[in-house]
């Protein structure tokens, strides 16, 4: 019997022709010295890279991407590096959340449009994780996840600090007159001394985790330091690994199935991760066609533990929790809440990877009979102020705020927030509700991290450290407070959130999953007639993103992107 007949490579398609268009194909990518040889058929893997100085988080990727190629070579395959847009979101204004369906769409046309058969990416900075998997989602090839990896733990005289959650923490310090400002600025070279991403519980961290508990990197990926050599062998692994998944054809869509991201729901409440993760899990399940909702975030996580000690929900930071023994030390203890036939990209399921992991630090790594926080997921809210939804993080909150009724101050704009906060005839207290409007995936444009609103000097004087805040803006997974955010439908797609006045009581209610505008039907039907809408913007990538994003509960992702379109490009390029 004959063996079955080998499939022939996407790649060849561009490299196998013997004929003109082949020619050109081969010949202008031998200029850089290739041989003959590295055209004959072995799988091309496609290095998606984020590097840009002007992304301080994946400065290193560039070193990073050389130990990915020897990992390719290694096994057979042949490497090509190349850049997409790179979100960096300390630089990048309005926000970068703005440009990630950009990027995403940058990701999904550089893969299907080259001779690619398999790719890495190649991701750290909070936007550039969701936007290369909703890429690469959006055509389907073998693909495999890297992250950049943590910075190591900031040092500020003779104490840990951390990336945003130390500077929310000082800058308040400051403004309350605890703090000077020549103390402020002698910390920022002390808390940022190393490559990599936030070493607090972030988007970025948080984002690295759901890409290890998705299935969609190798063991261990989450928490590595960015400067450990360990983060240069897991590259070189990862390299080997996708020259192994394209020989064996397994695409992204066997990994991101329904179960996988039920698992990394899960483990983002045992990681008191961030409350972005919601969002970017949406758009991104959106792509690969699988059914994801706010109530699936809710009861799915909503009873789950918070088992690890860390930044902004806790005490330690990303370096520590990789010496305790990482990502699948969190999954073991949850094993018994997952999917645990969940595939992964090693070809092992998510138990397999995790059953022989070790707690090496149960002040930093909680058991789950032992947890850190109780009912830590996030939790999904609604009422007439937030009929489509809204979301808070209990991990991150005050409980004596979980249930709390208060008189609203009202902030039109992030412009007038900032006109106002500090002005000492403002009419607030701490046990006002603070609310700012229009900063939402239309209003601001991007749905901006504005949403841990600084509280005024008065109530900072007072020793108060947090109070009710709600917005359709998004917060830094390195903030922390009792924030409400996501609120749909935002302001500027006229939401109730529009109608808010100062002066009218708003009652929160987590445990009851509650957020209600206490203002009657007819008054809200009245203000609504005085409501405009802002105008679209006149022209450029402004005006494609407000005219087509989605709110916040469907992932804010661009209504023309949801789907795919898969590998297949028929026309040649001569």
């Amino acid at each position: 019997m004959s063996a079955p007949a080998k499939k022939q490579r996407r790649s060849q398609e561009w490299f196998g022709k013997k004929d003109r268009d082949g020619f050109v194909h081969r010949s202008w990518i031998k200029n850089q010295g290739y041989p003959d040889d590295l055209f004959d058929g072995r799988p091309i893997i496609g290095i998606c890279n984020t590097w840009s100085e002007l992304t301080p988080c994946n400065g290193h990727f560039r070193e990073l991407a050389e130990f990915v190629k020897r990992g390719v070579y290694e096994a057979g395959g042949f490497p090509l590096e190349f850049p997409v847009m790179s979100l960096g979101e300390t630089q990048l204004r309005p926000t970068a959340m703005l440009f990630r369906n950009l990027a995403s769409m940058d990701v999904e046309e550089s893969i299907r449009g080259n001779p690619i058969d398999g790719v890495v990416l190649l991701m750290g900075c909070d936007k550039t994780t969701p936007s290369l998997l909703m890429g690469a989602a959006s055509v389907g090839l073998p693909t495999i996840g890297l992250s950049g990896g943590a910075m190591l733990n900031g040092k500020f005289r003779g104490q840990d600090v951390g990336s945003g959650t130390g500077v929310w923490m000082m800058s308040e310090a400051v403004r309350a007159g605890q703090m000077t400002m020549d103390e402020f600025v002698a910390s920022e070279s002390c808390m940022h001394r190393s490559s990599g991403v936030c070493m607090t519980m972030g988007t970025a961290s948080t984002m690295a985790s759901m890409v290890e508990a998705l299935g969609m990197s190798l063991p261990e990926n989450a928490a590595i330091p960015a400067v450990d050599a360990r983060r240069k062998r897991l590259a070189q692994l990862t390299g080997r690994r996708i020259v192994e998944m394209v020989n064996e054809d397994l695409t992204i869509d066997k990994v991101l199935t329904r179960e996988a991201f039920e698992n990394a729901i899960r483990v983002n409440a045992a990681i008191g991760g961030s409350t972005n993760a919601v969002i970017h899990l949406i758009a991104l399940a959106g792509r690969i066609g699988v059914e994801l909702s706010l109530d699936d975030w809710d009861h799915l996580g909503r009873d789950l533990p918070c088992l690890l000690n860390l930044q902004p929900s806790g005490k330690y930071l990303m370096e520590d929790f990789y010496y305790a023994g990482g990502l699948p030390a969190i999954i073991r203890e949850i094993s018994h809440l997952l999917h645990n036939e969940a595939k992964t990209v090693n070809g092992r399921s998510i138990v397999e990877n995790s059953q022989a992991a070790a707690c090496y630090n149960r002040d930093v790594i909680h058991a789950y009979d032992a947890p850190f926080k109780d009912s830590a997921g996030i939790a999904v809210l609604r009422g007439n102020l937030a009929e489509n939804g809204a979301i808070v993080k209990p991990s991150a909150a005050t409980p004596a705020l979980m249930k709390h009724r208060g008189r609203a101050v009202v902030f039109e704009t992030i412009e007038d927030f900032h006109e106002k906060i500090d002005d000492e005839s403002l009419d607030i207290d701490e046990n006002c509700i603070m609310v700012l409007k229009n900063c939402g995936p239309k209003g601001y444009p991007g749905m901006a991290e504005v949403g841990n609103m600084p509280l005024p000097p008065k109530v900072l004087r007072k020793g108060i450290t947090d109070m009710v805040r709600i917005s359709d803006a998004r917060m830094s997974g390195t903030a922390y407070g009792t924030i409400v955010l996501h609120v749909s439908p935002e302001a500027a797609a006229g939401g109730v959130l529009a109608l808010v006045e100062n002066g009218d009581m708003i009652e929160l209610d987590v445990a009851a999953r509650r957020l209600h505008l206490d203002v009657s039907d007819e008054e809200l039907a009245r203000r609504r007639q005085f409501w405009q809408a802002p105008e679209s913007p006149a022209r450029g990538w402004y005006k494609l993103y407000v005219d087509h994003v989605l709110q916040a509960d469907k992932g804010a992702d661009l209504d023309f992107l949801v789907g795919a379109s898969g590998s297949v490009v028929k026309r040649e390029s001569h």
